[in-house]
């Protein structure tokens, strides 16, 4: 594991999961949501080009998102994707507690930007993209995978599992 891409749909803990891999692992961790937001949530311009540079090295961990932009670039640089497909009642308490969080201690998240209550209105806020796309996204994921059978897929389905793979991972094991 060098080129460790984490899918799932928000809130389902690829950003949690990707720190603790880069810290077991010694990966250098790349958060996407970090390099695409510029001040005010706008798209950085260098965004792309900064993902083309990272992954293009023989060493990291990342999120699976923004496939608009970066179409299966991160899934044709990996060598193993780590799919967080855990129950939807899951990722919804996840992203909304994530969300109360954010909007209640008003920590900048990147590049100066904060989550407020008012921001949970925009359809494209987390907690209603995550409902909305949530059957969506696992069928874009499950044809990705079929796009990519080299890679080594580890497919996660709770909380439980996803605990027990990392205790594995720290233990020096490959479950």
């Amino acid at each position: 594991m060098d080129r460790v891409l984490i899918s799932g749909i928000s809130g389902s803990g690829k950003t949690t999961l990707a720190a603790a891999l880069s810290a077991t692992l010694g990966l250098p961790r790349y958060e996407l949501d970090a390099l695409h937001h510029g001040p005010g949530w706008r798209k950085r311009p260098e965004f792309r080009s900064d993902v083309e540079s990272f992954s293009a090295g023989p060493r990291w961990v990342t999120e699976d998102q923004y496939h608009n932009d970066l179409g299966d670039l991160l899934w044709q640089r990996a060598d193993t994707v780590v799919w967080l497909d855990l129950p939807r009642l899951t990722v919804t308490r996840r992203v909304v507690w994530r969300s109360i969080v954010r909007a209640v201690t008003r920590r900048e998240l990147w590049n100066g930007n904060r989550e407020g209550y008012s921001d949970w209105l925009d359809p494209g806020h987390p907690i209603r993209w995550s409902w909305s796309q949530y059957e969506r996204r696992r069928r874009e994921t499950v044809e990705r995978v079929a796009r990519h059978p080299d890679l080594t897929l580890v497919h996660l389905r709770s909380s439980r599992a996803v605990h027990r793979w990392r205790a594995g991972i720290a233990s020096g094991s490959r479950l």
